[in-house]
């Protein structure tokens, strides 16, 4: 399913927003979103390879951190903002350059503390899973 990514942006950054600087250092683009998931695509960039020609775990850790912060601000009300508490992340297999499949999953939205579940695929394979537990701060 095609989306409007300027409706998605809007709706999650605001009327005049953009996408994060590291959204797009990381080559994300927003593939489908509803109010308890999102799931985006990234880029596994030359630039982010470890010398095994592997991407890099911290950049995978990068993903799964914006894929799920992501989600929690498209439920956050005018003048909050998100932090992540904790990022628990676990690798199952090497990331190969080139395209990756972000999704987060909302389990829980307190009134100041959220949590997510997060997955990385690759050529239809779970490359990396995390549970995010994210803090919601007033501006």
């Amino acid at each position: 399913m095609e989306i409007d990514e300027k409706r998605v942006v809007a709706r999650v950054y605001g009327e005049h927003g953009s996408l994060p600087a590291i959204t797009t250092t990381l080559g994300g683009t927003f593939v489908s979103f509803t109010d308890d998931a999102l799931e985006a695509e990234y880029i596994g960039a030359p630039a982010f390879l470890n010398p095994a020609g592997q991407v890099q775990g911290g950049m995978l850790c990068a993903m799964l951190d914006d894929v799920t912060a992501t989600l929690v601000v498209s439920t956050l009300a005018e003048g909050e903002r998100c932090a992540t508490l904790n990022l628990n992340t676990s690798f199952l297999r090497p990331a190969k350059p080139g395209k990756l499949i972000g999704r987060a999953t909302l389990v829980r939205r307190g009134r100041g503390v959220c949590n997510v579940n997060g997955e990385l695929w690759q050529d239809d394979m779970l490359v990396a899973t995390a549970t995010a537990v994210c803090m919601v701060v007033a501006r």
